[in-house]
């Protein structure tokens, strides 16, 4: 008899899994410093989690430089799984079909250009703690996210189970507009507009959440997510469809940190840039990042549900028109 069959049920030792799906064909062109690029994020990323998370990197078809790298940190334990493929398969159909592997209650779905902050783990978590029916918490908090996917949370605000204002962050303007420029948007220059907050137990969120980043609940990705793949390189509505669109049509909040805890690079590393990560390493070099305490726990319910789109959509609609009506844009 096989011994493992008297062994007891495998312990999960942590409950929340980041995935990482990376594309570096070579080192030329648009992907000419795209391996700096992508070492600062995995670095960040290791320098600001504590023992509750694990991570997962795809590598989706990369030159062999970037498989040596994740060979070296894979045997240091500074991450917890390679997958490898030998062509690019598409960065979303990479990303699920990873994270349907794993067992974790909260996974983070990140681009291979994201540089993470210190805190950013545990004000993601305090999030989902502090609110009830969380779908999704982004560390990038978008002012103008307010009817991107989020006619879940509109409807939570009419039926008045979480507070809602519109309030000026102006501390948040300097970072803002660095996503902003690394997305070739039109930078902000009134640090007194205004954001839509949403607050519940002591703990404020920003409305909506980037898809280049952001932490989901495992659930989503069983139950309501599309089971069929996307067959996209990248792009497209390929996040929307397979991130955005289900967390909202699950009925979920979808939603930021108050604060920036995450920056987009892009594929250029800069002064600043290199200087945070400095930061993430000196605000961790004596001591080790703070654990979040609070009880995660899988569903039991094996049972995926079925929500026709198109009532979706037409729920969508109405909703965001009475929003709009009762509390304008601003």
């Amino acid at each position: 008899m096989n011994p493992q069959k008297e062994e007891k049920k495998v312990i999960l030792n942590t409950h929340h899994r980041i995935i990482i799906v990376v594309y570096i064909p070579n080192e030329e062109g648009f992907y000419k410093d795209s391996f700096d690029v992508f070492k600062t994020c995995l670095d960040s990323l290791i320098s600001t989690t504590n023992s509750n998370i694990a991570i997962t990197v795809v590598n989706n078809g990369s030159y062999s430089k970037v498989g040596e790298l994740l060979e070296l940190y894979y045997r240091d334990k500074k991450i917890d799984t390679v997958i490898s493929h030998n062509v690019n398969i598409g960065k979303i159909d990479a990303q699920i079909g990873a994270a349907r592997g794993v067992r974790e209650k909260y996974i983070t779905l990140t681009d291979a250009d994201i540089l993470f902050v210190d805190g950013w783990q545990e004000k993601v978590e305090e999030i989902f703690s502090s609110f009830k029916n969380v779908g999704s918490v982004s560390p990038i908090p978008i002012r103008t996210g307010l009817y991107a996917g989020t006619s879940s949370t509109l409807k939570q605000i009419l039926l008045r189970r979480v507070k809602f204002s519109f309030v000026s962050l102006p501390e948040n303007l300097e970072n803002y507009n660095k996503f902003l420029s690394s997305i070739n948007w039109e930078l902000e220059t009134d640090k007194n507009k205004k954001w839509p907050v949403l607050e519940s137990n002591g703990v404020k969120a920003i409305i909506g959440s980037a898809h280049q980043v952001l932490t989901i609940d495992r659930d989503i990705l069983f139950t309501v997510s599309p089971s069929n793949p996307s067959l996209t390189l990248v792009g497209g509505n390929s996040e929307h469809n397979y991130v955005d669109v289900p967390v909202d049509k699950a009925g979920k909040l979808r939603l930021a940190t108050l604060n920036n805890y995450a920056f987009h690079i892009g594929n250029k590393l800069e002064d600043w840039m290199i200087k945070v990560q400095e930061t993430n390493i000196n605000a961790n070099k004596n001591s080790e990042v703070l654990k979040n305490e609070s009880d995660f726990s899988i569903s039991r319910d094996l049972f995926n549900s079925k929500i026709s789109y198109k009532l979706y959509h037409a729920r969508k609609r109405f909703i965001k028109k009475v929003f709009s009506l009762m509390y304008g844009k601003e």
